[in-house]
Formats: C-alpha cells, structure tokens, sequence
C-alpha cells in the first residue's frame, strides 16, 4: 500500500528515469556495430616547411586528420582511441547532433579518459563542409587545445543533388605557433573575397559548368577553444 503523498513524490522522478538512458544511449548504442570512422589521438610529426618538423599531437597520426565523409540522413559511427595521458574531447563543429555527442564538455559531453575508447553514433547534418577539432581548454599548455594539430575536415554530402563537378579539393589551414594566442590572431574574414584564379585552374575548366568543387575550412590556434575558434566557408 502506498499513501498520496509516496505517489506523488515517486511519480515526479518517472520523467527522469527515462530520461537518463538518452544522456548514453548515443555514445553506446554503437559499441556492436562495425565503426565507420576510427580516430586515433597521439603524438606524431609534422613538416611545416622543408627540414621543419615538428612533434605533436595529432590525429592518425597526420595532419590534417583524416576527411570524415557522411551523407545526409545517414547513421554513422565514430570510435575514438585516446591514445594519450590525458583526458580528451573531439568535438563536431557545426554539426546539429545530440550534446552527449557533440565532443563540448559544456554542452554535457563526456570526456575520453586517457587509453579510452569512446563510440559516437549520430546522424550528422546539416550538409556541407565542416571539420572536427579537440575541444580541450589548454589553460597554460601550449601542447593542448588548439595550438597541436588536433584538427580535421568533416563533409556532408546532400542526400539529394549533389552538384555537378570534376574534382574535390578539401583546403585545411591551420597556425602553428609556439606562443600564446591572444584570441584570434587570423583575420574572421580572411576567407572572404574574390574567387582565386589558380584554385579555379584545377582541373583545366574555368569557365566550364563542370568546373572543381573547392571547398574551404580555416583553423587558428587560438586558445579559446571552448568558443570554438575558427572559421568554416560553406562549400564553393
């Protein structure tokens, strides 16, 4: 037997009780499928320039990391090795997708606990080109955050009409400096002008139809990560 007041009191917790599921399911949900990505965080090298090489973290052990292809409305999976001893967080920018999964500790996403793996299942949107990044907050370590090259491009194809071209080109920049940013060094509108004449050469089509897809995506090295700093064009 259970009196009015007990009903009501365990009645208001049914609403959370179902709600608690939805905060993991995302993330677990694809652990006994096959991974249609996989991302390995750790350390690597980079040439920056001829006989400049430098050591730092990376994904696959390149940068940029590896393009991560979707298509509209389909369901992916991407399985994440922290490799590293720290605590990580890979985050989708731009994407709409549930927080658990979004890689923002501030939105609720869990961190990857160092030599963890972490599933994200999601169906990404909306379409176009984007890129996913660590979203860790380096505070005073210049080998955290966005001063490593910890960055790759991300590309949504249309289910629907996706255009006629010859060629894709996926353009990722990123700075690379061993000092503290103060916020935002690269020009917000660094990306914005006139069409460049030698990207429009590729593939020999100016003024054809046809022509190359060029897409673009800029990265700076700012340490405030938590805002997500830089820039994304939508697809040329």
């Amino acid at each position: 037997m259970i009196d009015r007041r007990s009903f009501v009191k365990y009645a208001g917790l049914v609403p959370l009780i179902g709600a608690v599921p939805s905060l993991v399911s995302a993330a677990d949900e694809g652990t006994a499928e096959k991974a249609d990505y996989t991302l390995r965080i750790g350390t690597g090298l980079v040439e920056l320039a001829p006989d400049h090489i430098v050591s730092t973290t990376l994904y696959n052990g390149q940068f940029p990391g590896p393009l991560l292809r979707f298509r509209e409305g389909g369901r992916v999976v991407v399985e994440i090795h922290n490799e590293t001893d720290s605590p990580e967080l890979v985050h989708m920018h731009g994407l709409i997708i549930p927080s658990d999964v979004d890689g923002a500790a501030e939105e609720g996403s869990p961190f990857i606990s160092p030599h963890a793996v972490q599933r994200l299942a999601f169906v990404p949107k909306p379409t176009g080109f984007r890129f996913y990044h660590t979203h860790v907050v380096p505070k005073d370590d210049l080998s955290r955050g966005a001063y490593p090259g910890q960055a790759g491009p991300v590309y949504i194809e249309p289910a629907n009409n996706p255009g006629a071209y010859d060629r894709e080109i996926f353009l990722v920049m990123k700075e690379f400096e061993p000092t503290f940013s103060r916020g935002g060094d690269m020009a917000m509108d660094m990306l914005v002008g006139a069409p460049i004449k030698a990207l429009q050469q590729i593939g020999g089509l100016t003024n054809s139809s046809r022509g190359p897809r060029v897409t673009k995506s800029a990265m700076t090295s700012s340490a405030s990560t938590a805002g997500c700093s830089g820039i994304v064009s939508p697809s040329a």
